[in-house]
Parts: structure tokens; sequence; C-alpha cells
């Protein structure tokens, strides 16, 4: 797997010792809040998705990097590349995304994860288009979109759960 390093942040290979801080960030009901239908995730949930990340990069050739601080080296949460099989009127597609520990709010760190990420899925995956999808309501991933320079195309429900989500999108 490919390791990235920005500024201030490392995206790295998912570790066992990440579980801990994945679960406890997906147990968080201000951080879940705008995730699907915002129900938490305990820890055998998280070890699940855990694995299922992991699988990704070994059948996709990308996927959801571990976020880490240089000069912490603490898990801050994760940003990269997954396949938004959950709206399938935007497939085929690859998706940016990014999901952040509470704690590490407002630093820029969502922005600048996700730009490496971008600039990895453009750059070195080859791909010519991303999208990103965001609860309407949330507006803080809709800022690190705009500042990603992905433009929103259009509105919709996810079917699964029947949430209102705004889809943006950049072309490389």
């Amino acid at each position: 797997m490919v390791t990235l390093r920005t500024e201030r942040l490392v995206l790295r290979e998912w570790r066992d010792e990440d579980l801990d801080p994945l679960a406890a960030m997906n147990a968080d009901p201000e951080v879940m809040r705008y995730i699907f239908d915002g129900a938490v995730l305990d820890r055998v949930q998280s070890a699940e998705r855990l694995r299922r990340i992991r699988a990704m990069w070994a059948r996709r050739g990308f996927g959801l990097f571990a976020v880490e601080g240089r000069d912490e080296g603490v898990l801050l949460g994760w940003a990269g590349l997954s396949v938004p099989e959950f709206l399938p009127e935007v497939m085929p597609a690859v998706e940016i995304g990014w999901r952040l520990a509470r704690p590490h709010w407002g630093k820029g760190y969502a922005t600048e994860a996700a730009a490496e990420a971008l600039r990895f899925g453009f750059e070195e995956c080859g791909l010519e288009r991303v999208v990103s999808i965001r609860h309407v309501d949330n507006e803080r991933s809709g800022r690190v979109m705009a500042k990603l320079g992905l433009v929103h195309e259009f509105d919709t429900v996810v079917p699964g759960h029947g949430q209102p989500v705004a889809v943006h999108a950049r072309d490389r």
C-alpha cells in the first residue's frame, strides 16, 4: 500500500492498533451525525468496516487511508477513495471522503488529507472524475468540498435509509 505525506499528516496503511481509536470515533454521535442514518457503530461493527477497508485496497488498488498527525503519530481519522455503491444513481463512480475524530475538527486536516488523496486518485490511479457525497445539512463537509474544487451537481435521497444528500464532483 502507498504512504502519502503532507506538511502535517501521514496517510498510511491501516494497522491493528488503529481499531480502538477508529471504534471510539465511530461511537461518537456527533461524528456520526451525518453518516448514513446517523447511527453510531460499536467496536465489532468498526472492526468489520476496517476489514472491508483493507479488502478494498487489495481488490481495487485504492481505498481509505488511515490519517495520522506527523508530529503526534496518533490516528486522527481517515481520508481516501471508495466506491459509493450506496447511491446507485451516481455509479459507476469513485468517491473522495473523510472522517476525523472530533478533537481534530476545525484544524484544516480534512482538507489537507482529502486534497492529497484526491491528487493520488487523479495522478497515481488515473481517475478522470471523482464525486463526493454529503448529507445536505453537513455544511462543514460542503466547505471542504468547495476547497477541493468539487462542484455541487444535484441533490437526491439515499435509497437505503432515505437521507437527503448533495452530490459534488470534479474532473481531473
